[in-house]
């Protein structure tokens, strides 16, 4: 299946795609969040959409798609996972998965427009692979993470390289600003992904690409990066990890390139659909 939530900002309602069209299944009750993935949610919600079969209302093209996900209680990342992209940074492979998290209220729909921060000159863009769990995890062995997956998403990892790596600390306060989590158009449960460790990522700026891989090219796998965050901290059902980018960010050029008003990122995913974030500035009103 593949899921999606519509409709204004914080007022989501929930969905599901079939063949490219988008329908409404609020009727189905809740939305798409820690409990709804706790309590079976994808199995009575496959059953629900089967027996309704040909009844359910499309949704009308236009309306906006927020992310596929409710707030979950973490957003997670890993770090330098891509041999080619810790080598356009100049940093060293590392030896275990580097771990930080975006805070949640950076999430945001898949075409909702990405905003500079007050005072920021260096924001930045990263393709990424996410994970999403469905099943709470705490220490559970490699061979048993899919267990306790629910899909996958794609995500724009938004970056500010200056709060990221000159303003001291963590990676933390350049990953977490508002609207720096672009997630969606939807999720796609684990059956709609034949093969995660072959899955092609692109991301392009005003049309010309920047970023093209694979996660066939991944440090740590999918499988890994859920054992090895489960040894650190539960995760719950709804959190999300994301599994880290290719080569080709703006940081990486020489000189940089980083994001200013007006451009168009636009990224996808095999089998995790394609996004567009238009870039703003800050406005202090907005």
């Amino acid at each position: 299946m593949k899921l999606i939530r519509y409709g204004d900002s914080g007022h989501e309602k929930i969905g599901v795609q079939q063949e490219g069209i988008n329908y409404d299944v609020s009727a189905f009750g809740g939305d798409y969040n820690e409990a709804f993935f706790e309590n079976n949610g994808l199995v009575r919600l496959e059953e629900f959409v089967k027996a309704n079969e040909g009844k359910l209302i499309p949704i009308p093209e236009g309306v906006r798609l927020g992310s596929p996900i409710a707030r979950p209680s973490k957003i997670l990342c890993i770090g330098l996972n891509y041999r080619d992209h810790a080598k356009e940074t100049g940093a060293k492979i590392p030896e275990e998965p580097i771990i930080f998290m975006k805070s949640t209220t950076s999430l945001c729909g898949p075409y909702d427009d990405i905003i500079i921060p007050k005072n920021s000159t260096k924001t930045d863009w990263e393709v990424e692979f996410g994970v999403v769990i469905g099943k709470r995890a705490s220490y559970v062995s490699e061979a048993d993470a899919f267990d306790h997956v629910a899909g996958y998403v794609l995500h724009n990892d938004v970056s500010e390289r200056e709060f990221q790596l000159e303003r001291g600390g963590t990676w933390d306060k350049g990953k977490g600003c508002d609207t720096f989590a672009p997630i969606g158009p939807f999720l796609a449960t684990k059956d709609e992904i034949k093969d995660i460790n072959d899955v092609r990522l692109w991301l392009t700026v005003n049309g010309t690409t920047y970023q093209d891989g694979s996660t066939r090219d991944l440090i740590f796998s999918v499988p890994f990066v859920i054992s090895y965050v489960s040894q650190f901290m539960t995760l719950l059902p709804g959190d999300v990890i994301s599994t880290g980018t290719p080569a080709g960010v703006g940081l990486g050029f020489d000189p940089p390139i980083y994001l200013k008003p007006g451009d168009v990122v636009e990224l996808g995913a095999e089998g995790l659909g394609t996004s567009r974030q238009v870039v703003k500035a800050y406005e202090a009103d907005r």
